[in-house]
């Protein structure tokens, strides 16, 4: 199995495969509209605006499952993220990253990186770094904040 192999509904209903990412550093999100980290929504935005043009992308994974602070439809999500972020990289449907309903592209993150107290996701804005190959590099805590993550995505932009 390779990260290239899913395929997952976007924000607005329409199938997306991975494949169309391939070649791209992605940096993958599971995202909440109301987590004290919310605000990391723009520090996403920024980085994906100053690296979009050079192979970055951005993959936006809301999820509820922690804290129930991801209630809204994803409509209320997309409004939310635009008005209040000017979100412009890719968003994707409302999904769970742990148990057994969890979407398998996030079992397969898990698998290659797991996380410090084990692989569970333990809140919203778990990050995985991926390389243009598909290789998952890097998971990042919540608490990272995105531009943290800067010189990592610039190393494998080759910057």
């Amino acid at each position: 199995m390779r990260i290239y192999d899913f395929n997952l509904k976007d924000i607005k209903g329409q199938e997306v495969s991975l494949k169309e990412f391939e070649g791209k550093v992605l940096l993958i999100v599971n995202t909440a509209t109301g987590c004290g980290f919310t605000p990391q929504y723009e520090g996403l935005e920024k980085l994906y605006k100053e690296y979009k043009n050079e192979g970055l992308e951005i993959l936006d994974f809301p999820c509820n499952q922690f804290g129930n602070q991801a209630p809204g439809s994803n409509e209320e999500i997309i409004s939310f993220c635009s008005l209040k972020y000017d979100v412009s990289f890719k968003q994707f449907s409302k999904i769970e990253v742990n148990g057994k309903n969890e979407e398998p592209l996030y079992t397969y993150l898990k698998s290659q990186k797991g996380g410090i107290f084990g692989k569970n996701i333990k809140w919203n804005f778990t990050k995985f770094l991926v390389d243009q190959n598909g290789n998952v590099i890097k998971r990042y805590s919540s608490t990272v904040a995105p531009e943290k993550i800067e010189k990592d995505i610039k190393i494998l932009l080759g910057k």
